[in-house]
């Protein structure tokens, strides 16, 4: 490490490893890995434990959407900067930073893999997960990391005192803003404007739930679509413009509840894995006014069925995204710096657990246990 800037560096850290698909993972002492040019070493203080990460790790390997073994889970964090390699610019040693996981390749960005979770579709994108360069994810004391996908947050502003014109978050409220990004990134692609109307739907997982805060924190009115009327009237309680729909699978009865407020501008849609098909993807095109436009984010992996003549005669448009740009990042971080996007217990979302690492079971089983919007349980390594 001679040609970086790093604080003294233990010699080893712990971290936990999954060795195989369907056996439960360790927690296991590992050499701390070399800075190289291009990268950081990172002091993990808080990384969240999704709900879905339990069925992931536990179930038998999916042969389209995993990770190489053996590897560090944990798709997101926020720590401090241990470490950078020779060629970083702008990151200082102990600067307060969001990690986030979704790693592109330098020399051809259509290259990407999801850091702690998907090591990617292609030779290419599989290069980049291999195990001394970014397969690695966050449930660790320390974390490798890609410089660009370290982002410097202003510590005063977010964790400073509010008497003292600050937000007051606690460090474990930041992470959350990785949920954020994917829906912001979602908006941004369909060019989303403040005073347009918006349906999210399903609008109550912890993602979908995300998007619908950063609906709102972009100027839109929001029609929240799910199946749990508590967690979509605890959305319209603690987000601005925010307003509660339960579909009934009836496209011509649900189209009016969209359009309470009149033709709408756009729609996001999450449907998760385990639907075929977006059930209410008809109703939410028939809500559409002209020149709308809907983005498919989920993960159903069915067929879609659209009426072409609605698609010209209403000039429709209709695309998939996944994930985000690289300058969404800051454009997502500013929200929340300014105070336009709440986190925390302002925007209605609770810390449920904070774990050690050694108490991956019982946060493990917590999480799968509570996966719906504003509900998020996290593993804090470090007293910090």
């Amino acid at each position: 490490m001679s040609n970086s800037q790093s604080q003294a560096l233990p010699s080893t850290f712990r971290a936990i490893v999954c060795h195989d698909y369907g056996q439960p993972p360790k927690l296991e002492t590992l050499p701390m890995p070399e800075v190289l040019p291009g990268s950081a070493i990172v002091k993990i203080l808080v990384a969240p434990c999704d709900a879905i990460q339990k069925n992931v790790l536990f179930s038998p390997r999916n042969p389209f959407f995993s990770n190489p073994t053996p590897f560090i889970p944990g798709v997101s964090a926020v720590g401090r900067v241990a470490a950078v390699g020779p060629d970083a610019t702008s990151l200082q040693v102990g600067q307060l930073v969001l990690l986030e996981p979704f790693v592109r390749g330098r020399d051809d960005p259509d290259a990407q893999i999801l850091k702690g979770l998907f090591g990617g579709p292609s030779p290419a994108a599989q290069k980049l997960s291999q195990e001394h360069l970014w397969r690695n994810g966050n449930w660790a004391e320390y974390a490798r990391v890609p410089l660009e996908n370290c982002h410097a947050l202003d510590e005063k502003a977010f964790l400073g005192k509010i008497e003292e014109g600050n937000l007051g978050y606690d460090v474990a409220d930041l992470p959350y803003l990785t949920k954020h990004l994917v829906a912001y990134g979602g908006f941004r692609s369909i060019d989303l404007k403040a005073g347009e109307t918006v349906i999210v739907t399903p609008a109550t997982g912890s993602f979908s739930g995300a998007a619908v805060e950063v609906a709102s924190a972009m100027g839109a009115r929001v029609i929240a679509v799910g199946r749990n009327i508590n967690t979509l009237q605890r959305l319209a309680e603690n987000i601005p413009r925010v307003h509660p729909v339960q579909l009934t699978g009836d496209v011509e009865k649900d189209v009016g509840p969209l359009t309470q407020f009149g033709p709408v501008d756009a729609f996001m849609d999450f449907t998760p894995n385990f639907l075929a098909t977006p059930v209410h993807l008809k109703a939410c095109m028939s809500a559409l006014g002209q020149y709308g436009r809907g983005v498919l984010m989920g993960f159903a992996h069915g067929d879609l069925s659209v009426n072409y003549a609605q698609m010209i005669l209403k000039c429709l448009t209709l695309k998939g995204q996944y994930m985000y740009d690289r300058e969404d990042v800051k454009g997502l971080v500013k929200l929340a710096e300014r105070g336009v996007l709440k986190l925390g217990k302002k925007a209605g979302v609770q810390i449920l657990g904070q774990y050690k690492l050694e108490e991956w079971e019982k946060a493990l089983e917590h999480a799968a246990e509570n996966g719906a919007w504003g509900q998020q349980v996290v593993f804090r390594p470090f007293d910090e």
